[in-house]
């Protein structure tokens, strides 16, 4: 019986009218092409190749099974798409902030949607950006924040935010009293890669010539930098308080809080492992709401 990766080297040559040629399409030695083909000819009793002067050529043999060999090159591809769409039919891929995967795993969240879902599994894609839902790069989102007026979903709690210092920081420079005093202090920023976050807007807007010590390429970074002594900066309660070497210093600023939301692209809503999804969010809503804000 002959292996489909011989068939595939056979293919390969018809095509590319010699093993060299063949062997680069496929990206393999010549001489793996080579003994491939004597392979697939010993399986099947049949001469399918020959040399000729530019290079080689098929067989009346390996003409006469030509048509057959890429007809099922067709229904192998198909067989192998089918399969693959299936098995994704059963992965939920979910991308939230690093932080909130932690929380879900740990609350038994996951969990009970397993145990309503035996079928389903999440799978979590976690990214310092937003991944892009609308190209498929995650099935559904939990996202607080600006985010693609094409998305569709439901609010499911709130993001909060407010100012914190380290407790090294504070003994070293005071804390601010006002927002306005935020500009007299070290800062600590997102990075260019950022700018559009509503962090670096609103520092722009109340500190705008602020000292900034540390730039960072996401929340959980700010967090370190924050916690180093390095700066003040605003951080999502759900985080700051969560820490032990952090002082919350002033109250929650209205123009950084925004809602948590499960978002997915309008066509994924139609899926069935998504649907599942949002029914089950929808059913456990008071228990998500503490797991999102801390």
């Amino acid at each position: 019986m002959f292996h489909w990766n011989d068939l595939k080297v056979f293919l390969a040559v018809a095509s590319e009218g010699s093993t060299l040629a063949a062997a680069r399409l496929l990206n393999v030695n010549q001489s793996t092409v080579q003994r491939r083909i004597v392979e697939l000819e010993a399986s099947l009793g049949l001469r399918l190749v020959e040399r000729c002067a530019t290079g080689h050529r098929l067989t009346p043999a390996g003409q006469s099974v030509l048509e057959m060999a890429r007809r099922v090159a067709s229904a192998v591809r198909e067989f192998e798409s089918v399969c693959a769409e299936t098995a994704h039919e059963y992965v939920l891929r979910l991308t939230c902030p690093e932080p909130v995967a932690e929380r879900l795993t740990q609350s038994g969240f996951l969990d009970r949607f397993h145990a309503r879902h035996p079928d389903l599994r999440v799978e979590f894609v976690l990214a310092d950006h937003y991944v892009d839902l609308a190209k498929g790069q995650a099935d559904v989102a939990f996202r607080s924040g600006d985010t693609d007026g094409i998305l569709v979903g439901r609010k499911v709690a709130e993001s909060v935010w407010a100012i914190y210092a380290s407790a090294a920081y504070l003994e070293r420079h005071g804390a601010p009293a006002t927002v306005a005093e935020i500009a007299g202090h070290a800062v600590v920023a997102f990075d260019a890669g950022m700018s559009g976050h509503r962090l670096s807007q609103w520092l722009t807007d109340i500190a705008p010539d602020a000292h900034v010590t540390a730039r960072c390429g996401s929340v959980l970074g700010l967090v370190s930098a924050v916690k180093s002594g390095l700066g003040i900066s605003a951080l999502p309660i759900a985080l700051g308080d969560a820490e032990p070497g952090l002082v919350r210093i002033l109250p929650p600023v209205p123009e950084l809080n925004r809602a948590w939301r499960l978002l997915c692209h309008p066509d994924a809503r139609k899926l069935r492992r998504v649907d599942a999804f949002f029914d089950f969010v929808g059913k456990q809503i008071e228990e998500l709401r503490p797991v999102l804000t801390g």
